[in-house]
């Protein structure tokens, strides 16, 4: 996204609590191995960089790849890498004396820092107080990022028409007979999803034939098995568009037996309940609880959570599940999934999965996955 605007005010928000926290600098690092989409979030930048947040309001990026800052990032200053010699430890003190942190401060790195790295930064920057915490400006982050703005709601509806189109072009291929395998169906969607202007698939496809589609996520993602034949198969995918990832996933019938019919009716309706119970102020625990309800009057079971949101990440806040831990309550802003589904050995597996965003009246579909009959 390009909206400088848009990066700024999500920077004045964390600003914000950056001093009602009274820390005066905030470290998030980007790099392989320990990906943070706060990153993007904040300034722009796709991937693997520093990005430095100082309390009196600026941001520092210091990216591996400057030229890729240049056509992405929105920040007040830019360093290249290399200047620090590639080492996050040296880039930390040189973010120190670019932005002037006042000696005796607060700076907040990482919460994935491993622990010997943060006393090599404690013994190297004796004149700061090095914190390093769980629930800090990471969890900070996450809450504010469950909440979508406007320029991201934007960017998730054309995600959402791109999925839309595509849905409906594989429920055509495979009933024209021209999609036979999992690996058609797969290469389809990413073929047309970056033909449509995307920067791919939000996650490896899942594609799982009549013989596959027992499991929750399919292993391998996709073979070169029958897709779309007798009995129930399994399509979950997403596209990822400037950043953003939809998640849904479709299931194709084809001559079904009275068990799978059953599992296909009690998945419909489960969906149906949970999406009536989406409104602001809803414990997203409670619409997770009453699909395990549900589910249960059936003597069925369903292996997984309810949803999750999405948004930079195919998993990220607010969860839509029954654990107790779950204190999420529903938001308009909010965009996460609703997929129950039920799988067995014998049978197969069907799932029903859509993007919902929460509007102050109550649920608003995004999405058009559905369960396909052939």
């Amino acid at each position: 996204m390009s909206d400088t605007g848009g990066f700024e005010k999500r920077r004045e928000q964390f600003y914000d609590w950056m001093a009602r926290e009274g820390i005066s600098l905030v470290m998030f690092e980007d790099a392989e191995g320990k990906r943070d989409p706060a990153l993007r979030w904040f300034s722009g930048q796709p991937m693997d960089a520093l990005l430095f947040l100082s309390v009196d309001r600026r941001s520092l990026l210091i990216p591996w790849d400057i030229n890729l800052a240049h056509c992405y990032a929105q920040v007040d200053i830019l360093i290249p890498y290399g200047e620090f010699d590639r080492q996050a430890g040296t880039a930390l003190r040189g973010a120190v004396a670019a932005l002037n942190t006042p000696l005796g401060s607060k700076i907040e790195i990482p919460a994935s820092t491993p622990y010997p790295v943060f006393l090599r930064h404690v013994g190297d920057m004796t004149d700061f107080d090095i914190i390093c915490r769980d629930r800090g400006a990471g969890a900070a982050v996450e809450k504010m990022r469950a909440l979508k703005d406007d320029e991201e709601l934007a960017v998730l509806r054309t995600a959402a028409a791109i999925t839309n189109d595509l849905i409906d072009l594989l429920e055509k291929k495979v009933r024209a007979g021209h999609i036979k395998t999992e690996t058609a169906a797969a290469l389809l969607i990413e073929t047309e999803a970056r033909n449509r202007g995307c920067e791919g698939t939000g996650f490896e496809t899942l594609a799982a034939g009549p013989g596959r589609s027992f499991g929750i996520h399919a292993f391998p993602a996709y073979t070169g098995a029958a897709f779309g034949g007798p009995g129930l198969s399994i399509l979950d995918f997403g596209v990822k568009y400037r950043g953003y990832t939809t998640d849904v996933t479709l299931t194709f019938v084809r001559e079904p037996g009275r068990a799978q019919e059953r599992m296909l009716a009690l998945t419909e309706k489960a969906y149906a309940l949970a999406l009536s119970l989406v409104k602001p102020g809803v414990p997203a625990r409670a619409i997770a609880a009453a699909v395990d309800t549900f589910f249960a009057k059936s003597k069925k079971v369903m292996p997984h959570g309810l949803g999750h949101g999405i948004g930079l990440e195919a998993h990220e806040a607010p969860a839509i599940r029954s654990r107790e831990d779950n204190r999420w309550v529903l938001s308009p802003g909010m965009v996460f999934t609703l997929e129950p589904g039920l799988y067995d050995p014998v049978h197969g597996g069907c799932r029903l999965e859509n993007d919902i965003l929460v509007t102050p009246e109550g649920a608003e579909v995004l999405t058009k996955g559905r369960i396909i009959w052939l």
